[in-house]
């Protein structure tokens, strides 16, 4: 009996399949928008948070990196309290907190939508973890406005976290800011 697919074109098949698999797993940037400079004290820069710049490209996103499992992300520090780096009240309740109560914003994709709104993630890094309630988009699709407090667009691999967090990580204040983690859905 006759194959109706020889080997060569069932391994150009194979290899399209595969390449079409890994290509639905990237987050690839969506657009960009152009950096406004930000009105005379209108960008907060506690926590060491960036303005953007007025010309410079950022990216944009709609998506994260895929869940399965642990995700691979990058936790940043934000203030979710009145007057903080956060901006407004938080996108899942409409209020501020207190910053040493353990919340956090996810990046576009995996806020998705509000999905997580309230609910508990797992951070691991620095060697431990800590349970943080889901509180807030870091908004990955736009920023550079009033409404962001004219910071840039968060990447799409973003924990953004409050004090509370930070320590419990045991993560010495000095090096507060930038920390490579894994989450979960707890």
């Amino acid at each position: 009996m006759t194959s109706f697919f020889s080997k060569g074109s069932t391994l150009v098949i194979l290899l399209l399949a595969i390449f079409l698999v890994s290509e639905a797993q990237q987050c690839r940037p969506s657009g960009k928008i152009r950096g406004r400079k930000p009105p005379p004290g209108q960008c907060n820069q506690e926590d060491d948070s960036d303005c953007c710049k007025a010309g410079k490209m950022y990216p944009t996103y709609t998506c994260s990196p895929p869940m399965s499992g642990n995700a691979q992300a990058y936790l940043t520090l934000n203030s979710f309290e009145a007057g903080g780096d956060g901006g407004g009240p938080s996108e899942c309740d409409c209020k501020y907190h207190n910053d040493n109560t353990p919340v956090v914003a996810l990046s576009t994709g995996w806020y998705n939508g509000g999905s997580r709104c309230l609910n508990n993630i797992r951070i691991n890094g620095n060697g431990r973890s800590v349970v943080a309630m889901v509180v807030d988009e870091c908004d990955s699709t736009e920023g550079c406005d009033a409404d962001h407090d004219y910071q840039p667009p968060c990447p799409n691999n973003i924990v953004d976290a409050s004090k509370a967090v930070w320590k419990a990580l045991g993560v010495s204040e000095d090096n507060w800011g930038g920390l490579d983690i894994t989450w979960s859905d707890a």
